[in-house]
């Protein structure tokens, strides 16, 4: 990055946003947040400027786009729990496709047009191929990723209306932590396979649950592509690189991912090793396959390589564990 720029990221108090916040602080570039700390936290927010506030408000954002002029815009304000969309459909199109509107809008009436959104992998539904590149059928299988697709192909439609010009990343398995463990995964309830396995080496957390060991696997449990949340820091950067300088004009989207699977049981194993260093053993219960699990979820992220000149630097399962193992013993010390 060359010039210092004014950026938005709306969700910046949140698991990822706040690790981006932190990322272009670090950069040199002047980060305003705006968040209302439903599921982010205050301190998370640290790196950069507090706007108290959500993206349903447009009178705040058109008041914000007065006051600064964004040299982009970072969007991680959604709603993503899968199951929460299935019961709460409604919450999920309001903030993640109605809310957005509103951004879009102030940002087309301010002339801002450099937008980076936090999509899924769960725009694509059930995986008809793997590894999942980008020309793989969208069809999602719950209204989260739907509430996704929407959002990408508005982006498409500003494109061609207005010229905006924007990034899609699709995320497959966000992990990790801050390296240098002041931020981290904190959520609540928390879903994700490396926080829950974690909190059950820690005590926060009685066991781990292994849904189904029938899985056309290696070893019968499920694969998923575990990409590090510092890595997917750098890829919105060089994604804000490029939107900047031109590269990318239009609606891009790109898949994020290590391109290699670890299954379930691998992850349980991997973590076992780190944890009992310390003496400390992980508890795993039997649980049935749930519904709408695919046995296997890997990306194809060789195009995010190719023109964004992105490449993963916390890939191995390893070190993605000892960052996350480093968060989850802070957090232990704090309940």
């Amino acid at each position: 990055m060359g010039k210092v720029m004014n950026i938005l990221i709306a969700g910046g108090a949140g698991y990822i946003g706040s690790h981006m916040v932190k990322h272009l602080s670090r950069a040199g570039q002047l980060v305003v947040v705006l968040d209302n700390l439903s599921t982010g936290f205050r301190q998370s927010a640290c790196y950069g400027e507090l706007v108290m506030g959500d993206l349903s408000d447009p009178v705040l954002l058109d008041a914000l786009f007065k006051q600064y002029r964004f040299d982009g815009v970072m969007h991680f304000a959604a709603s993503s729990l899968v199951g929460e969309s299935m019961t709460s459909p409604g919450k999920y199109y309001r903030n993640n496709v109605s809310n957005t509107l509103n951004l879009l809008d102030v940002m087309v009436k301010h002339e801002s047009r450099n937008f980076i959104f936090s999509s899924t992998a769960a725009t694509f539904g059930e995986p008809q191929y793997t590894p999942i590149d980008e020309a793989h059928p969208q069809k999602p299988i719950n209204p989260y990723g739907a509430s996704k697709l929407m959002v990408e192909r508005i982006l498409q439609d500003y494109a061609s209306a207005y010229g905006m010009n924007s990034v899609s990343l699709r995320y497959f398995n966000a992990c990790g932590a801050d390296p240098d463990g002041e931020i981290g995964e904190c959520h609540d309830p928390e879903t994700h396979l490396i926080p829950l396995i974690l909190q059950a080496a820690s005590g926060r957390r009685d066991n781990i649950t292994v849904f189904g060991r029938d899985y056309s696997t290696s070893d019968g449990t499920c694969v998923r592509d575990y990409v590090h949340v510092e890595d997917l820091c750098a890829a919105h950067s060089l994604a804000l690189d490029a939107l900047v300088s031109e590269k990318i004009t239009g609606a891009a989207a790109y898949n994020l991912g290590n391109g290699d699977g670890f299954s379930v049981q691998q992850v349980i194993n991997a973590a076992q090793e780190l944890i009992g260093k310390e003496g400390k053993t992980i508890r795993v219960i039997e649980g049935e396959r749930r519904a709408g699990d695919p046995a296997v979820l890997v990306a194809d992220a060789k195009r995010a390589k190719s023109d964004l000149g992105w490449s993963p630097q916390y890939a191995d399962l390893p070190t993605i564990l000892e960052h996350a193992w480093a968060w989850e013993k802070h957090l232990a010390k704090l309940s």
